[in-house]
């Protein structure tokens, strides 16, 4: 067993294969994320030009297999990259989660009849919508990067209200309190959107965490080294 891990190791970076695998995923998760939305949102049909359950198991298939590389990484190398295959295994979860509310997404565009609108909600579910996109893509330039002062900026400018916005339309719909979307598929529909935005928000910010804070702090607000 050693000599097979340790040929493994020689021939190729086992850690360095699970990190590519691991930019790639992020790279299908937001491929797929701009399809759904649009799909949903911007569309009239439920035709994509990608397929979206297909690139869902690949992502799946991409988990497994850093999780399988990191494992075999530790064998060989000890404890010196403990921790950041503890970073890499926990991460990869997060990102694989974004896919399947991506796919989400997409089975609420299969199932509703045409673009969904908002009504009354409209202005605010958009800005969310356009607040959600812009965490998910500078998410994956500062992972890709290890940028660390690009992640800070991120968490410092990232809006603590996305969460609790996303909440008010949920829970409006479901308490009836939104009068134009009141017993209607448009508003279950809505109130779906906005949570599967939410979770998708929060799993890019505990990817963001990952890049500037120690590993029992991933998914918790930044704070600086204390003596």
């Amino acid at each position: 067993m050693w000599k097979q891990l340790l040929r493994l190791f020689k021939e190729e970076d086992l850690f360095t294969q699970a990190l590519e695998h691991s930019y790639q995923m992020l790279d299908m998760d937001f491929a797929m994320y701009e399809a759904s939305v649009e799909s949903l949102r911007r569309s009239d049909t439920s035709e994509i030009s990608i397929d979206i359950f297909k690139m869902d198991k690949q992502i799946n298939a991409y988990e497994r297999d850093v999780r399988k590389k990191v494992m075999t990484h530790l064998a060989v190398t000890g404890s010196a990259d403990l921790v950041s295959g503890l970073v890499l295994v926990s991460v990869v979860i997060d990102i694989e989660r974004i896919g399947d509310y991506t796919k989400n997404i997409f089975d609420l565009a299969r199932n509703h009849p045409a673009r969904l609108t908002a009504g009354s909600q409209e202005q605010e579910l958009g800005r969310i919508e356009s607040t959600v996109t812009e965490l998910f893509k500078h998410m994956i330039t500062a992972f890709k990067n290890s940028d660390g002062e690009m992640a800070r900026q991120i968490m410092d400018e990232y809006k603590e209200e996305v969460s609790a916005a996303c909440d008010n339309i949920t829970h409006g719909v479901v308490a009836g309190n939104i009068e134009d979307l009141k017993s209607s598929s448009e508003g279950t529909a809505v109130a779906l959107y906005a949570r599967y935005l939410k979770r998708i928000a929060a799993h890019s910010r505990n990817i963001i965490t990952s890049v500037v804070n120690p590993f029992d702090r991933i998914g918790y607000p930044y704070k600086e080294a204390t003596q």
